[in-house]
């Protein structure tokens, strides 16, 4: 997805979309959750270009099909994907593809998650239990993850080690708190997702491994 060769094409990018002239490598990650955990919104945040977002009104269709509790008050949801990039350095940028949460739009998920490196788990304390399905996807796929705890406002607090146990983590994935809101804090997210995958790559590559 190299822009800078759309530019003479009307409607193309703008100057800010344009791939950095200094970017040499290219990670995909995608970000996933159950429904409503704030996927959108970390997207929508940490992105240094403008995002593409698929979120569409939510009707009648829905009801009884999505599981709303907990987020009765949202009233769009993404039906394909969200899109977004960020520059971890001036050598690194990280394409960021966020997958529809409810269950009925997870056929999608396969192409998303082609040539993806690894994936941000959103949680939502309030309803650990759509996380389950989403794991187990994950686990069963191969693919590396970090988990991110969404912070909101009326959600309960517990410590890391119970969520952890809750989620059944192994101790070697990363589990960290986050504000989705916030640049920073998900910033900080995808880089403990690139340290992670790091920390994979280093030891499959030490003598001990083979």
């Amino acid at each position: 997805m190299d822009f800078r060769s759309s530019e003479l094409l009307p409607g193309g990018p703008s100057s800010e979309d344009e791939l950095p002239q200094t970017a040499a490598a290219a990670v995909k990650v995608v970000i996933v959750g159950g429904f409503g955990v704030g996927k959108t919104t970390l997207v929508g945040s940490v992105s240094e270009i403008r995002p593409l977002t698929t979120e569409e009104t939510m009707t009648q269709a829905g009801v009884g099909v999505d599981d709303t509790a907990g987020v009765a008050t949202k009233s769009t949801t993404t039906v394909a994907m969200d899109f977004g990039r960020i520059s971890i350095n001036e050598e690194l940028v990280l394409y960021l593809f966020g997958t529809p949460g409810q269950e009925r739009f997870w056929f999608l998920w396969r192409g998303l998650f082609e040539g993806a490196l690894g994936a941000v788990v959103l949680v939502d304390t309030r309803r650990l239990e759509v996380s389950f399905d989403v794991i187990g996807r994950l686990e069963e796929r191969g693919v590396p993850f970090v988990v991110a705890v969404n912070s909101f406002p009326d959600a309960p607090g517990h410590a890391l080690d119970e969520l952890r146990g809750a989620l059944d983590l192994p101790a070697e994935v990363p589990i960290v708190e986050c504000d989705a809101r916030s640049r920073e804090s998900s910033r900080d997210v995808l880089m403990a997702l690139m340290r992670y995958l790091q920390s994979i790559a280093l030891t499959s590559s030490s003598p001990e491994a083979s």
